[in-house]
C-alpha cells in the first residue's frame, strides 16, 4: 500500500492510505525506541552497531531535546519517524528517517520527508549520513529526492556517505 502525504485535523476523516504526523516529545521516548529498533536492527546486525539501535530511555529523552522529531501514524499505528537540527537559516540536517521493518517500501519514508519539507518551507539545504553501502536508501535519496553524494567519512564500522539536497542546484 502506497500512503499520501497529507495533514490531518481533528475533522478530517481518515483514509487508510493516509498517515497523520505529531510532532514528538519526551513523552514518547518508548514509542520512538520500538520504531528506531524495528527499523534498524538490520543495521545493527550487519555493522555490530548503530547509534539509532538500542537506545535507552534517557538517550531517546536527550535526543528529543536535540533532535525534534515527527511522527508518522497510519490508522492510529506509529510507523515512522523524522528528526532533524536546524543549523542556520534555511539549512537543516536530517538526523534520522525511520520506518519499522513492515512498512518498509510502502512509501513512508517519501511522506515523511515530503511533510518535513512542506513544514520548513524555508528550507534551501538538506544534510544527511547513510552507510556508504547501503544502496537501496542510496538510490532512495539520490533518485526519488535528488540527493547529491558531496562527501565519505569513516568510522571504525561504517563508511559513510554525505549527502545534500539543495533548491539552488
Amino acid at each position: 500500500m502506497r500512503f499520501q502525504m497529507e495533514k490531518l485535523t481533528e475533522n478530517t476523516v481518515r483514509d487508510d492510505n493516509v498517515l497523520v504526523y505529531k510532532s514528538a516529545d519526551i513523552s514518547d521516548a518508548d514509542l520512538l525506541i520500538r520504531i528506531y529498533n524495528s527499523a534498524f536492527y538490520d543495521d545493527f546486525i550487519r555493522y555490530g552497531q548503530c547509534q539509532a539501535y538500542g537506545q535507552s530511555r534517557e538517550e531517546m529523552e536527550k535526543s528529543v531535546k536535540i533532535f525534534p522529531k515527527i511522527i508518522a501514524y497510519a490508522q492510529d499505528k506509529p510507523v515512522g519517524v523524522i528528526s532533524y537540527k536546524a543549523e542556520g537559516p534555511g539549512k537543516y540536517y536530517i538526523g534520522c528517517l525511520a520506518v519499522v521493518k513492515e512498512e518498509q517500501g510502502c512509501g513512508i519514508g517519501t511522506s515523511l520527508l515530503n511533510h518535513f519539507m512542506s513544514e520548513h518551507p524555508d528550507w534551501n539545504i538538506l544534510t544527511l549520513v547513510t552507510p556508504k553501502d547501503n544502496e537501496r536508501t542510496i538510490k532512495f535519496y539520490t533518485e526519488r529526492f535528488g540527493f547529491k553524494i558531496v562527501g565519505e567519512e569513516d568510522d571504525a564500522a561504517v563508511t559513510w556517505f554525505w549527502l545534500r539536497l539543495s533548491r539552488k542546484e
